[in-house]
């Protein structure tokens, strides 16, 4: 009976220390940066950017100007509060024909938008809505987005 005692003691320690390790989960989609490479701008359109890397995760919320691919990675330890602790939005900006204009990566960094890279000058018409999605950083839940809170 003690050999069973001691292994059930094991059991029991093991499912608790599994439970206290932390958990990351990763959210959405960047396209990696080989693909990234494909996309000439000037050259390549909306089209051919959906055929090279995918639909957007988010397009037309100011206008048509622009893609927004959106990753996030999002750790979940124990009882406590899922945490964002990284987030990156790729924006491809387009101009009236629909080209290509610029190709941007942002990145977070002590709570500011901070560039990452960058293949075109911009003018930063894009940065307003860039804040509000790094701003949202752990204010979203799927209830909420649902309609549930």
């Amino acid at each position: 009976m003690r050999k069973s005692s001691v292994l059930m003691a094991l059991a029991v320690s093991t499912a608790i220390l599994a439970g206290c390790t932390a958990q990351y989960r990763n959210h959405g989609y960047v396209p990696p940066e080989e693909d990234l490479q494909q996309i000439v701008p000037g050259v390549d359109t909306r089209a051919t950017v959906e055929e090279l890397i995918g639909v957007p995760t988010t397009s037309g919320i100011l206008s048509e100007s622009a893609y927004y691919y959106v990753g996030s990675t999002v750790k979940h330890f124990g009882p406590k509060k899922p945490e964002v602790v990284d987030r990156t939005v790729l924006v491809i900006s387009f101009d009236e024909a629909g080209v290509v204009t610029n190709i941007e990566e942002f990145g977070l960094a002590d709570g500011m938008v901070v560039p990452i890279s960058s293949r075109v000058t911009t003018s930063g018409s894009n940065i307003g809505l860039i804040r509000k999605l790094f701003g949202n950083i752990g204010q979203l839940s799927a209830d909420t987005l649902l309609g549930g809170g």
